[in-house]
């Protein structure tokens, strides 16, 4: 390889390197989103806010473990034990973003966002996103770990309210793709994301790595924003040349 072509592979890594960090530290990545904050529709009112893995209160872990249990355990079966474990790492991490989900108690209108307003005017959250910005075979991506909604709140347009926020917080970060992993079990949650909101299945998916012996229970999902995405993660066209 030469050092001209070398060079420029090493400012690509650095420059994507810049990106993820600099999204990663953002501690409110919502903050250019404020129309976003509330959801008054199909007789729920809610108001969403930011959270980091490593800042979480003791009683916010033990609801995302509750919360997690209820919704997850079924689908895992006897394998939960061990599921649960690596779910508990996971949401203490310093990488790890929150959409944190809280019903408003009153019904008036909010006349600012700040965290002390909401501390002071709303209940108990309703559900959660858990999200990192990371890489994926050297593409930058918002990788979505968690969605997860209380049963009072499902069925109402959250989840694809949520999911349109997403989008719009990677598209600011410049994020190429969001990936996500789903249970294959889960059909409603496949079905969600591949015919309501568009997602593929990912090259990297278990089902379309060519592995030996195939007996994983879950697809990798992808939405991706530009050719070279698009080429690494869905294995389609050759990216576009710049």
């Amino acid at each position: 390889m030469d050092l001209k072509k070398r060079r420029k592979i090493l400012e690509k890594k650095k420059t994507i390197h810049d990106l993820i960090k600099r999204a990663s530290s953002s501690d409110d990545p919502l903050s250019p989103f404020d129309s976003f904050r509330r959801y008054r529709r199909n007789d729920l009112s809610l108001y969403l806010e930011s959270g980091r893995g490593d800042r979480l209160s003791s009683s916010v872990k033990q609801y995302i473990r509750n919360l997690l249990k209820t919704n997850m355990e079924g689908f895992y079966g006897s394998g939960w034990p061990i599921q649960a474990k690596v779910k508990r790492k996971e949401m203490s991490s310093a990488d790890a973003h929150y959409i944190f989900v809280r019903e408003l108690r009153f019904g008036k209108a909010y006349e600012t966002s700040t965290r002390r307003a909401c501390m002071e005017e709303c209940n108990q959250i309703a559900g959660f996103v858990h999200y990192r910005f990371t890489l994926e075979e050297e593409i930058p991506v918002l990788y979505v770990y968690e969605i997860q909604l209380e049963s009072r709140v499902q069925g109402k347009g959250l989840g694809e309210f949520l999911m349109q926020l997403i989008e719009l917080i990677a598209s600011k970060n410049r994020m190429s793709a969001i990936v996500l992993t789903v249970l294959t079990s889960n059909a409603f949650a496949m079905s969600f994301y591949m015919t309501k909101l568009g997602y593929r299945i990912s090259s990297i998916s278990p089902s379309k790595a060519n592995l030996p012996t195939f007996s994983a229970k879950y697809e990798i999902l992808c939405k991706t924003f530009d050719s070279e995405a698009k080429f690494v993660l869905e294995n389609d066209e050759e990216p576009t040349k710049n």
